[in-house]
């Protein structure tokens, strides 16, 4: 403690080494003055990075238990939760052995993810229910606003930064972390045949994202935004960054079934058909060809080795999902109106009318936030009392009928 005493000392009549400014109350410490401004800003944010997550040892476990507990929030869609829980955990792995295991003549790279689904059947609820499992750092980015380097829009690098803030600019941290990339097919080819004007927004970001997929040293900004040439820039090693990808991929199902029926096949054609109808999810027979003719190019698709699909959501996983899930939305809105003492007797007929409405919809497990807000919006504003008295709600099929048929809340 006499240490200290005797090399702080109060000095007025210095600059400050942080603002180069002239304050009443500043201090020395090793030849170096700081004043009190300077002081609290640092203070402050200490104090912000003591606040965000803190990222403990990993531990390893098992795929049926990181299964069990994609299990609590999604409902249906097997073979993804199993891909999905054997990637984390060999990604996991993969971490253990280069920090324990670390043998020179073997080298274990990782295995990129891509994921094919229609909009509502769960590819974002993935990766944020994925955020919740892991000690790891993860990012979810949208690939809509990414741009070639050089042109209006985001640089790719932005995505690694992103990874580096969320990780509190630890580097060996973020160099562990994992990135899902939505929207993937958005950045496809926009056409086959070449072009005077470039692709900056489809095929040149594909291009741009190929080093962050194989194993590269990137030199990012700390900074979100455009790179400067006096700016620091920071080394990250992409080695054991797990990438994600999805997307709807709108129109590759008429990609598979020109395949497996060639259009300008005549004669005994129509068993073709039958074929194809009697297929549950024309996705099984995706092949690597057919993401080509989408508009991904081949460097990118041979750097995603696995490649899964969700299922379309039958209508018993419309009633599990508005039910069963741990945050399912029925809870949600029980939850909300009990602030306000009313009580809903929900009954099966109420939850199929929601199910028969959202399937018309075609917006998959979205549609059924829309046709709850509807039939709440209507119990809020018609039964919240300023007194707060206890109120029970029943409905029946012909008051939910009447609800959702009035013009004001179609």
């Amino acid at each position: 403690m006499k240490y200290y005493q005797k090399k702080i000392i109060m000095n007025n009549n210095k600059l400050c080494y942080f603002c180069n400014k002239q304050n009443n109350f500043n201090i020395q410490y090793n030849k170096k003055t700081i004043c009190k401004y300077c002081l609290n800003k640092i203070n402050n944010k200490f104090n912000n990075i003591s606040k965000t997550k803190n990222y403990k040892k990993f531990k390893l476990n098992s795929p049926h238990h990181i299964k069990k507990i994609l299990d609590k929030y999604i409902i249906g869609q097997r073979r993804t939760k199993k891909t999905l829980s054997v990637a984390i955990y060999n990604h996991y792995k993969r971490l253990i052995y280069n920090n324990y295991y670390n043998n020179d003549k073997i080298n274990i790279e990782k295995s990129n993810i891509l994921i094919i689904g229609k909009t509502g059947t769960g590819k974002t609820l993935f990766a944020r229910t994925i955020s919740k499992i892991l000690n790891l750092p993860f990012v979810i980015v949208d690939a809509t606003v990414f741009t070639e380097a050089g042109y209006v829009g985001e640089d790719v690098e932005n995505i690694l930064t992103r990874l580096l803030e969320i990780s509190n600019y630890n580097i060996e941290l973020a160099e562990k972390g994992i990135v899902y990339i939505d929207e993937f097919d958005k950045l496809s080819r926009k056409s086959r045949n070449p072009s005077i004007t470039r692709d900056v927004s489809g095929e040149g970001v594909q291009q741009s994202l190929l080093k962050f997929f194989e194993n590269t040293i990137v030199y990012i900004s700390p900074i979100l935004g455009r790179k400067h040439p006096e700016q620091n820039l920071i080394p990250i090693n992409t080695k054991n960054i797990l990438f994600i990808v999805g997307g709807t991929f709108e129109g590759i199902n008429n990609i598979i079934k020109n395949r497996i029926q060639p259009i300008n096949k005549i004669g005994f054609n129509y068993i073709y058909k039958k074929k194809i109808r009697k297929i549950k999810n024309i996705l099984n027979y995706l092949t690597i060809k057919d993401l080509q003719e989408y508009g991904i190019i081949p460097e990118i698709i041979g750097r995603l080795p696995v490649i899964t699909y969700l299922n379309n959501l039958k209508k018993n996983d419309y009633k599990k999902i508005l039910i069963k899930p741990k945050n399912s939305l029925i809870k949600q809105y029980i939850e909300l109106l009990k602030m306000d003492n009313i009580k809903i007797l929900i009954k099966e007929s109420f939850i199929n009318i929601i199910v028969k409405e959202t399937i018309k919809l075609g917006l998959g497990a979205r549609g059924l936030k829309n046709i709850c807000e509807k039939i709440f919006e209507y119990i809020s504003y018609n039964y919240i009392n300023k007194e707060k008295r206890k109120v029970t709600i029943k409905f029946n099929k012909k008051n939910i009928k009447q609800i959702l048929k009035k013009n004001e809340y179609k």
